[in-house]
């Protein structure tokens, strides 16, 4: 049964993460991170920033930050980390393979939803880059949850806006986040390597299988997690 559909007639689908797996920005953030903790006098590794990339902004600075900190500091440093992004807009590029990847999903019956919790804006200018709104059926950004990665929140909104039950659906992402916030709501996470995480952390994580980036899932899509969804294995 390969047209998207489950015997009792709900959809199946896809939710893919989009930074650093869709588009290639983690090493970005990273470095907008950097800069922004520096302008507020704070000395943070760039290694130990990447690795914390997926999580949201509140708990990405208090994991790095001390927590007797001066908290008013944390607001100002997100939004200069959100203005030093904003300078590789233009410039932002998919990982490889991943607009097709996009297409091949929609086009094997799968409900395709963008699932980022990153702000309108800069969803928007990744969107641009992607160049595949008109295959999919829903977006999800900051907006549509409480609290950010690792809790669950945005995928239970792009499962509600996909109109997808957890059972029926599968997450693609590249953070050790995307696992963890996957996992609470009962979903399966493909992992991508793209974003500069390894396969192992990816797997201890508790992804189901791990590929170097969208073109490598794309390539093995027939004997992937995908296809085994769309069969209803």
């Amino acid at each position: 049964m390969l047209d998207g559909m489950t015997r009792t007639g709900s959809p199946r689908g896809v939710l893919f993460d989009v930074d650093g797996t869709l588009i290639d920005s983690s090493y970005l953030h990273t470095v907008a991170w950097w800069h922004a903790f520096n302008q507020k006098g704070w000395d943070v590794p760039m290694a130990r920033i990447h690795r914390l990339i997926g999580m949201g902004s509140e708990q990405l600075i208090d994991e790095l930050l001390p927590a007797d900190r001066d908290r008013d500091q944390d607001e100002s440093i997100g939004d200069a980390h959100g203005s030093l992004f904003s300078v590789h807009w233009a410039g932002l590029k998919p990982t490889r393979g991943a607009a097709e990847l996009v297409r091949r999903c929609a086009d094997a019956g799968l409900v395709v939803v963008l699932a980022s919790s990153s702000n309108a804006t800069e969803v928007a200018a990744m969107r641009q880059a992607l160049g595949t709104d008109d295959v999919l059926t829903a977006v999800t950004t900051a907006t549509d949850a409480e609290r950010s990665k690792p809790a669950p929140d945005i995928f239970a909104a792009a499962l509600e806006a996909g109109g997808l039950r957890a059972e029926d659906a599968i997450v693609v992402g590249d953070a050790r986040w995307d696992v963890v916030s996957a996992r609470e709501l009962g979903l399966d996470t493909v992992g991508l390597t793209s974003g500069g995480i390894s396969e192992g952390e990816l797997r201890e994580a508790g992804a189901v299988a791990v590929y170097a980036d969208p073109q490598a899932l794309l390539d093995d899509f027939d004997h992937s997690p995908l296809a085994r969804l769309l069969a209803g294995d």
